[in-house]
């Protein structure tokens, strides 16, 4: 194994005039978990059909496992791959576990393992019954049962907690995180980005089929130099020095109100304030720092491309 499970290097799809995929170069390492953000028709799912195979390049080199994508070696490859599309199509008249032997039969794996999944994803109550009665949560559980059919060592998830409710979400989550100690390597797309943040190692921005931004969440704030949103819990009378000792570090624009006050803080100021605060001793009750979120990056970089 290499430490490129996936490597993309210059890679163009082009529907006509319509370039998709845009000069895509991106590495995916053994054991990651890597997200892909970006506004629909950024090229996100083309570049994942690109990856799986199912949509030949128009120019450009993909290799998953060492083999080129488009070789006849990479078909031994794909056996270890599995891939929840965004919307997966079902048989309404086959039942759960049904449905689960069909994708079996199709991928060569064993019928024996179908319990098993359907019960790890939630599903175990409901294995008898017809698809059509499912909501669309479970529907969800369902496609990444088959994605998980055959013990993958590389997912590809394209908005895999589509339709599922908070505990769904939290329960996807401890089954990706149980793959990963098993060597387990991940790509998903979301657009629910808070979900992300804090679970992916490393993610590319996309935006008209270009990687606009790469790495991890900190390390593109860093380089955007977003600032920090700082609340701070304060006793009566501490309002006039809290300013005062703000506006002397350079903080402006302070949102005060009762018992509170909440501004920016550029990340050089960061400690030059939090001491001047320490500083204030009693005045001060309590101190939020708050990083911005992944949804503040996305934002942020998005209105950059923008202008």
């Amino acid at each position: 194994m290499t430490d490129k499970l996936i490597e993309i290097r210059n890679v163009h799809k082009a529907y006509g005039a319509v370039k998709a995929v845009n000069g895509v170069d991106l590495a995916v390492a053994p054991g990651e978990l890597f997200g892909l953000i970006g506004h629909n028709g950024a090229g996100k799912t083309t570049l994942f059909k690109m990856m799986l195979g199912l949509l030949p390049t128009s120019s450009g080199e993909i290799h998953i496992g060492g083999q080129a994508v488009r070789g006849e070696a990479f078909r031994e490859v794909r056996r270890s791959i599995g891939y929840l599309p965004e919307s997966l199509a079902l048989y309404d008249n086959l039942t759960g576990l049904e449905t689960l032997h069909f994708f079996a039969r199709l991928k060569g794996v064993a019928r024996s393992s179908c319990p098993t999944l359907l019960e790890k994803v939630g599903l175990a109550g409901a294995s008898g019954q017809r698809v059509r009665n499912y909501s669309k949560g479970m529907r969800q559980r369902l496609g990444f049962a088959q994605a998980l059919l055959g013990s993958p060592r590389l997912l590809f998830l394209d908005e895999p907690t589509n339709g599922l409710d908070p505990q769904g979400i939290l329960e996807f989550y401890r089954i990706l995180a149980d793959l990963r100690q098993g060597g387990v390597t991940v790509v998903l797309t979301s657009h629910i980005l808070a979900e992300i943040q804090q679970r992916v190692d490393r993610l590319a921005l996309m935006r008209n089929g270009r990687i606009q931004a790469l790495g991890t969440v900190q390390s593109l704030r860093d380089v955007r130099d977003m600032p920090l949103t700082l609340q701070i819990s304060f006793r009566s009378g501490a309002a006039s020095i809290l300013r005062q000792g703000l506006s002397a570090q350079g903080i402006e624009n302070i949102e005060i109100g009762d018992g509170f006050a909440r501004f920016g803080c550029p990340r050089r100021l960061k400690m030059p304030v939090l001491s001047m605060l320490a500083e204030l001793g009693p005045a001060i009750s309590d101190i939020e720092v708050h990083e911005p979120s992944l949804e503040d990056v996305f934002l942020g970089y998005s209105e950059e491309m923008a202008t």
